[in-house]
């Protein structure tokens, strides 16, 4: 059976999506972007704050199907230039306690409204 999570704490999906699927236990979390979901404004100061905005909206969405950080089993980063992997890696893992998911990251041409970092996200509702 499959149940589509969307929740008002996250940004609206700004295509043909929603937020999230969750599927037999295993929560499909489509790509976040750095949009306030209270302003609908992009989050563009800098990296990191971009970064912990994508962060949060992840989180509104991993909550919205009862689950944690600790629950993402495999991630996907997408950044507009490599060269920003530092910043964003570092922010990205102040959100996991230990046992840090699967990941790539991968420098892509362009991303939707012109941000820097899009974060897609697996997790198990049975992790935890």
């Amino acid at each position: 059976m499959k149940q589509i999570i969307n929740t008002p704490k996250a940004p609206a999906p700004i295509g043909p999506y929603n937020q999230a699927t969750l599927a037999d236990n295993v929560l499909y979390i489509s790509g976040q972007i750095s949009i306030d979901p209270e302003t609908n404004a992009l989050i563009t100061a800098s990296v990191e704050e971009e970064t912990h905005q994508v962060m949060r909206n992840l989180e509104a969405v991993l909550n919205a199907a009862d689950c944690t950080f600790g629950n993402i089993v495999k991630t996907t980063i997408f950044l507009s230039d490599m060269a920003l992997f530092p910043q964003v890696n570092e922010v990205y893992g102040s959100y996991f306690q230990l046992d840090f998911p699967a990941r790539e990251t991968v420098a892509v041409a362009g991303l939707p409204k012109g941000v820097n970092v899009e974060i897609s996200a697996i997790a198990h509702k049975n992790r935890d």
